[in-house]
């Protein structure tokens, strides 16, 4: 029976080591049990970007230094240098007084100017980092990975007179986006040294934000400038349609082009482009409506299409348009247009555009 028992010791034994294996960061480190953030301390051990010391301990409790808040913030939050082109290789000293080019934390002090963490040139590397200087640089990085939509609330706690007031709008971000805390007296003590563990906990929650919060897309205010936009179309004869897409504009400089005309089956979808202002005029804050004209077979039901991205103010386009200004006093504004029809000949619109002082 020996070979038995020893044979049930043997199999316990590679079960404790599977399950080591399996858990892994769950011991990882033997002095984070029951710390506030051990959670995240795991979960960014997991992913290889906190190693404790090498031999078996984190120190949660230990302070962060202004090196250490920088190296582990660059590497959680994936910063790099890759959308950056250098004339000649980068040095730490390009970028800051106190970190040397041979320190093992001159990259990530590199990536970090260069990505915009807004960290002094004169910062001592050496020095601890302070809760509100690790919110500033952490609320920066974040910013690199998009722009999310934050609730405005305010959060008022004991200290933030303490704070910085270059820092108070990176705390209030954190705050709402929970991934910065107060303590148990409503204090955010911006002053103090981060510990390992809060910074750890922190750096967790904005991986996390940043994971499953879609950011915003960004908007072309260009595409907001026409309101009302609306397809209109007149028969003149039996084979030929006149097609006028029209829309109101917030003063005259503006005007409005055909971009294009796609045809589909008997449809025939006209694309539309705004015509932005001239800069160096003045124009009279005046909605005005804008027009633009262009003819299709009757053969063709005529849609409205998408607008097109913006273009500046000209005289005549590359095909020959001009857009000529209409007298003194009118309030519509109407561009010409060429379009080549697949079943008739090249026709052009007749029109004008309105008047402004300064057009």
């Amino acid at each position: 029976m020996k070979w038995l028992k020893h044979k049930t010791v043997f199999m316990l034994l590679i079960i404790a080591s599977l399950c080591f294996t399996l858990t892994g960061s769950a011991f990882a480190f033997s002095d984070i049990k029951g710390d506030k953030e051990q959670a995240a301390i795991e979960s960014l051990e997991k992913k290889g970007i906190v190693s404790g010391n090498g031999k078996g301990k984190f120190s949660p409790k230990g302070e962060l230094t202004v090196a250490g808040a920088v190296a582990l913030i660059v590497k959680g939050m994936e910063l790099n240098l890759n959308h950056i082109r250098f004339i000649k290789e980068p040095k730490a000293s390009d970028y800051f007084t106190k970190v040397k080019d041979d320190a093992w934390y001159a990259q990530a002090f590199i990536i970090a100017s260069v990505n915009g963490l807004d960290i002094p040139k004169d910062i001592d590397p050496n020095a601890k980092s302070t809760r509100e200087q690790f919110a500033h640089w952490l609320y920066n990085a974040i910013k690199l990975k998009g722009d999310f939509a934050w609730t405005e609330m305010y959060f008022s706690f004991q200290d933030e007179k303490q704070v910085d007031s270059a820092y108070m709008n990176s705390i209030q971000r954190l705050l709402n986006g929970k991934i910065a805390k107060l303590d148990d007296k409503n204090n955010f003590r911006p002053k103090q040294p981060i510990t390992r563990s809060e910074a750890a906990g922190m750096l967790h929650r904005a991986i996390e934000f940043v994971k499953v919060t879609p950011p915003i897309e960004p908007v072309d205010p260009e595409m907001n400038v026409l309101k009302d936009v609306k397809l209109t179309s007149e028969s003149l004869n039996g084979d030929l349609l006149k097609v006028t897409i029209s829309a109101m504009a917030p003063h005259p400089g503006y005007g409005i082009e055909i971009a294009g005309i796609d045809f589909h089956g008997d449809r025939a979808i006209v694309r539309y482009r705004l015509i932005l202002p001239d800069p160096a005029a003045m124009y009279a804050q005046v909605v005005t409506e804008v027009k633009a004209t262009t003819y299709v077979s009757a053969a063709f039901k005529p849609e409205l299409g998408f607008q097109e991205p913006a273009e500046s103010r000209k005289q005549e386009t590359a095909d020959g348009t001009k857009i000529i200004p209409l007298g003194s006093g009118s309030d519509s504004v109407e561009t010409q247009h060429r379009v080549r029809n697949p079943d008739a000949s090249t026709s052009s619109s007749e029109g004008s555009s309105g008047a402004a002082s300064g057009f």
